[in-house]
């Protein structure tokens, strides 16, 4: 009987040994297709990450270009400001002021004022000059 139990005993090792080696190696295959995830899982976060860091990069552009749209747009805005500044300056100055206008109204009055005096005293003249003559009439009958 111990011969028996010998082969059992071995048998059973062996058997213990198959299972030991078998778990072992299931293990391991684990071990290995955790880290073959952790780095897929890795290269995808570098990836997600690379990819987003591009995107920000485009919306930095995009905001650059904007940027560089309101530059343009304000500098096109002053240059019009500029321009009719100018168109008002021009317009301005060939056009008389009205302090200028209202001194050349006061001056053209003043003279048609004179001049209906001197017509007034021409008619006086012309009323002594009748009565003048209308007494010459007179006298001369």
């Amino acid at each position: 009987m111990d011969g028996c139990n010998d082969e059992e005993m071995v048998v059973t090792y062996m058997e213990m040994a198959t299972n030991t080696y078998l778990t072992e190696r299931k293990e391991k295959k684990k071990e290995k297709e955790k880290e073959k995830e952790n780095e897929n899982e890795n290269e995808n976060e570098n990836e997600n990450e690379n990819e987003n860091e591009k995107e920000k990069e485009r919306e930095k552009e995009k905001e650059k270009d904007r940027g560089k749209k309101k530059e343009k747009k304000k500098e096109k805005k002053k240059e019009k400001e500029k321009e009719n500044e100018n168109e008002n300056e021009n317009e301005i100055s060939t056009k008389p002021r009205a302090s200028e206008q209202r001194v050349r109204e006061e001056g053209r009055e003043k003279e048609k004022e004179k001049e209906k005096e001197k017509e007034k005293e021409k008619q006086k003249e012309k009323e002594k000059e009748k009565e003048k003559g209308i007494k010459r009439n007179a006298e001369r009958r």
